[in-house]
């Protein structure tokens, strides 16, 4: 029902910056879309989340360092992420729900839709 199309991935050292984008397809006008982050043998956790009238929340781990916003014209979801760790290295995902009471707790299975994941690696 929801197609998800992440893009901005890459490599960067400590310290850098990237900005992930998400492109959505048969959209919605009430939403709630978030940005989750998976490492090789680690479980999938969120990152932050915006419903459709702009409310956010972050995960305590990027608090002050990502930022995540909605561009209505463009249907693009995104990421801006500052001050870089090796520890944000992952898989992003983005990801989708029409249940929009309860979906800024960023739990896993109260998504419904993903994106096929860009990667993010981080260097020390």
């Amino acid at each position: 029902q929801v197609q998800l199309v992440e893009s901005g991935g890459g490599s960067v050292q400590a310290g850098g910056s990237l900005r992930l984008s998400c492109a959505a397809f048969t959209y919605s006008n009430y939403y709630c879309m978030g940005w989750f982050r998976q490492a090789p043998g680690k479980e999938r956790e969120g990152v932050a989340g915006i419903i459709s009238d702009g409310s956010t929340s972050y995960a305590d781990s990027v608090k002050g360092r990502f930022t995540i916003s909605h561009d209505n014209a463009k249907n693009t979801l995104y990421l801006q992420m500052n001050s870089l760790k090796p520890e944000d290295t992952a898989m992003y995902y983005c990801a989708a729900t029409y249940a929009i009471r309860w979906c800024l707790r960023l739990r896993v299975d109260e998504y419904n839709y993903w994106g096929q994941g860009t990667q993010v690696t981080v260097s020390s």
